[in-house]
């Protein structure tokens, strides 16, 4: 189980660590949003430095409209566990995301008011 935090605005944050192609780990905060279906979306500037391997291309609805994601396959490391997942890459994203997929086998835990939050 990982502990997270409440940013400024109440927002899920949890620290993970994301995998390169050469096994380098880039710690990084990355925002828990239960409005992405999916793993993992990070900005396009964010892939240069993990070399990770291009899967397709997809259009997805967004809160700001239709959008094109990169899909690579990508590792991330969550409470010391690896997982090669389905990375979403696109354009414009100000947060690294975490989203639904990861409720199928971690669960999540926000009391807002005691200031407990917990994936695992």
């Amino acid at each position: 189980m990982i502990f997270g935090r409440f940013g400024d605005e109440d927002e899920l944050l949890f620290e993970i660590e994301l995998i390169a192609a050469d096994t380098l780990e880039i710690p990084v905060d990355a925002v828990f949003d239960t409005g992405f279906s999916w793993w993992l979306a990070i900005n396009n500037q964010d892939l240069a430095a993990l070399d990770w391997i291009y899967l397709e291309q997809q259009t997805m609805l967004t809160a700001q409209g239709e959008a094109e994601f990169e899909i690579y396959l990508g590792k991330v490391r969550l409470d010391g566990e690896y997982f090669d997942i389905p990375v979403h890459v696109g354009q414009g994203l100000s947060e690294i995301l975490l989203g639904r997929q990861w409720l199928k086998t971690q669960k999540l835990v926000v009391d807002m008011p005691s200031r407990v939050l917990t994936l695992g």
